[in-house]
Parts: structure tokens; C-alpha cells; sequence
């Protein structure tokens, strides 16, 4: 049988489009190592810490990060960990924590095996104070030090307040990533809390390359009247499981690399059953391909 040249080419190109769409398939990654933030089950932790983090281990997630110790010494948490195949990368403590016992908590950390002390939350009363923003930066660069020399590194976490700006027209979050020294600093980007405020991780991501080896994942519903400046507690209620949620994850994750991303942590902030909501969101994320 024989084609003409009309034919071979087309063949050709059917076979070129085919190896393409293939090495694209082939290239599709998904998430390797899931972890969870675990203030979403904090009510048990209370209860029983060991059972619930074995019960955390026992859904697939394989990295922790601490919203407080519930009276564990540090040995005892590295243990646990140990004892359920866990590492904890990272860890929550509040400012004047971070301020008044900084050396107590680089010295816990290094025994439970954090990389990352975070600074999580800043209350109304702090936000109203005058250049807050600007010392904020400034304590979490000497934090950073402090902490580099240690071998650990601090880093910032944000809500959607950041998003809203300042008397100078500047966006808090901006004024954060400018000011801090990247070799001291870090962020961890909530992916759910920057879209509520109408912001674009991915042009941040293209901004500040690099700057986001953490990220929080958490579903948010799409309601009108989103932005940076409803109040926290009504945004509350927007939060929802990961997967069909408005969060586009795919196209998020795809620009992981130039975010720097490396940990993720599921995080729901009011879930009604919380480990029914973890074993949603792990579902999800596993099966996800970007």
C-alpha cells in the first residue's frame, strides 16, 4: 500500500500531537507528602492528643504542623511523632511568645524537628496599632537571626486582613514581604484566606519566587461580598472542605516550583465534624493530578 505526501504528513502529525499529549500526561504530578495543620482538630487534641494524632497518621497524612503542645514536653511530642511515621515541620507561636521567650521555643522546636517557627495571627488590638505592620517585620527579622543560628528559619502566616490596605494605600502582606529579609523569613501562605480578599496567589508567587515553602489548604465557598475587609468571624463561615470549593487548586499547584512550595497543610477552621472534613480534603488532594 502506498500514501501520498498529503497523507504521510498528516500522519505525522496525528503522531506528533499523540507523543505530545502523552508527555504531557506523563508530566502531571500530584502531591507526595500531605500534611494538616492540626488546629482543626484542636477540641480533641485537648481531649486526647495521642489518639488523635494517631488518628490524623491513620487518614494519610504524613506531616504535622502544631498549634500548641497541650502540655507535652517536647521529648514527648518528637515521640509521638516518631512512634506514627510523622514529621512536624513547622510550628504556630503567637508574638509575645515570639518576643518574650524566643529561646525556649528554638529549643523545643529543634527537639521536636521543626524547620519553622511561624508567627500565625495578629488580633484587632495589635492590627490597630500605629506602623504595627513595619514592626512586625522588623521583630520577625531579629526572630530570624536568632533563629538562622540555630539552624531554624520564622516565617509569617496570613489571614485576609493583610490584603486590605493601609492609610498609605500599601497592602500589609507587601509591606511584609519587602521588609523582611528573605534569608531569615519565610511565608506561609494561606491559599484559601488570599482568595477570600479577591488576591491572585500566582501573582505573588511571580513577584516573590521562592518565598512560600508553606502553604494552607482549605476550601472556600464563593460568596458575593468577599474581600480584605469583612470581618474575620463572618469570613468563617465561607471556609469548606477542599475539592469543589472555588479554590482553583490544579492551577495553583502547577506553579508550586516557582513558589517554592515543599509542605502543605490541610487546614479547616470550624468544621463541624473535623476529622470527617480531614478525610474529605485528603481524598481529594490525593487523587488531584496538575
Amino acid at each position: 500500500m502506498t500514501i501520498d505526501r498529503r497523507q504521510f504528513l498528516g500522519q505525522v502529525g496525528a503522531g506528533v500531537v499523540l507523543a505530545s499529549g502523552m508527555a504531557q500526561a506523563s508530566q502531571s504530578r500530584r502531591l507526595d507528602r500531605i500534611g494538616v495543620q492540626l488546629y482543626t482538630v484542636r477540641d480533641a487534641m485537648a481531649k486526647d492528643v495521642d489518639g488523635t494524632v494517631a488518628r490524623v497518621a491513620a487518614l494519610g497524612f504524613r506531616e504535622v504542623e502544631f498549634a500548641g503542645y497541650f502540655d507535652r514536653t517536647p521529648q514527648q511530642i518528637r515521640a509521638l511523632l516518631d512512634r506514627h511515621g510523622l514529621t512536624s515541620p513547622s510550628t504556630h507561636i503567637d508574638l509575645a511568645t515570639i518576643t518574650d521567650r524566643l529561646p525556649q521555643v528554638i529549643e523545643a522546636s529543634r527537639v521536636i524537628g521543626h524547620q519553622y517557627i511561624v508567627l500565625p495571627w495578629l488580633d484587632d488590638a495589635a492590627r490597630s496599632q500605629p506602623d504595627i505592620w513595619a514592626r512586625v517585620a522588623d521583630t520577625l527579622n531579629r526572630a530570624g537571626e536568632t533563629a538562622k543560628a540555630a539552624g531554624l528559619r520564622m516565617a509569617y502566616h496570613n489571614h485576609h486582613f493583610e490584603f486590605a490596605p493601609t492609610a498609605s494605600g500599601q497592602l500589609p502582606f507587601d509591606l511584609l514581604l519587602e521588609r523582611c529579609d528573605p534569608a531569615l523569613v519565610a511565608f506561609e501562605l494561606d491559599l484559601a484566606w488570599i482568595t477570600a480578599a479577591g488576591q491572585d496567589p500566582l501573582a505573588y508567587f511571580a513577584k516573590y519566587p521562592g518565598r512560600f515553602p508553606m502553604v494552607h489548604v482549605k476550601g472556600l465557598r464563593k460568596r458575593s461580598g468577599q474581600g480584605a475587609s469583612v470581618p474575620i468571624d463572618q469570613m468563617m463561615s465561607d471556609i469548606a472542605d477542599v475539592g469543589g470549593d472555588s479554590v482553583e487548586w490544579a492551577r495553583i499547584f502547577a506553579q508550586s516550583g516557582q513558589a517554592g512550595i515543599t509542605h502543605y497543610f490541610v487546614e479547616h477552621d470550624a468544621a463541624a465534624s473535623p476529622f470527617d472534613s480531614l478525610k474529605a480534603s485528603i481524598t481529594y488532594l490525593q487523587g488531584l493530578r496538575f
